[in-house]
């Protein structure tokens, strides 16, 4: 019944969140700012994360028509140095057993700009104290389907930036 709810609430809300990203386009770095401003994402981002997410010009969550069956999350970006691709997608679903799982657009990474595989001389300071490990990057989350299910930035993304990205 919640569900049933539920759906119908995000369809009626399709339209608003279609003009709000009309809107949004028109403002320079919207949403590298508001994932920089928020304490959970910013968390993960090193400086050239940073740079490479001054492209991107739109962000979209898509509930599957089964809202149980979960989501989309696309990410859309201009021509950059970083990437070829135009749109990174993430989706989060329930497979045949009912487990969470996820799967992602793969990153065509152009040549030696792959940020998930920067040296330790690039990260940001927080992160120096922890060298010995594999430096993270915001776009290891495109590739990492270890646990779907505690998947936290899909759900910050859907749940908290998604429907009110001024917060």
């Amino acid at each position: 019944e919640i569900l049933k709810v539920e759906q119908k609430y995000n369809k009626l809300r399709q339209p608003f969140f279609q003009k709000r990203s009309e809107l949004i386009a028109k403002i320079p770095n919207f949403w590298v700012t508001t994932f920089v401003n928020h304490p959970q994402v910013s968390a993960l981002l090193g400086e050239e994360d940073e740079e490479a997410l001054h492209y991107l010009t739109r962000v979209e969550v898509t509930e599957f028509e089964d809202i149980k069956s979960g989501y989309r999350i696309d990410f859309y970006f201009d021509e950059n140095p970083y990437f070829e691709n135009k749109v990174l997608s993430k989706e989060f679903h329930l497979n045949e057993s009912g487990d969470p799982s996820s799967k992602s657009t793969e990153i065509k990474w152009k040549s030696g700009k792959d940020l998930t595989k920067r040296s330790s001389q690039t990260q940001n300071k927080a992160s120096r104290k922890r060298q010995h490990e594999e430096p993270e990057s915001f776009f290891t989350w495109f590739t990492d389907h270890s646990d779907a299910g505690a998947d936290e930035l899909g759900e910050v993304i859907k749940d908290d930036i998604w429907p009110n990205p001024l917060q």
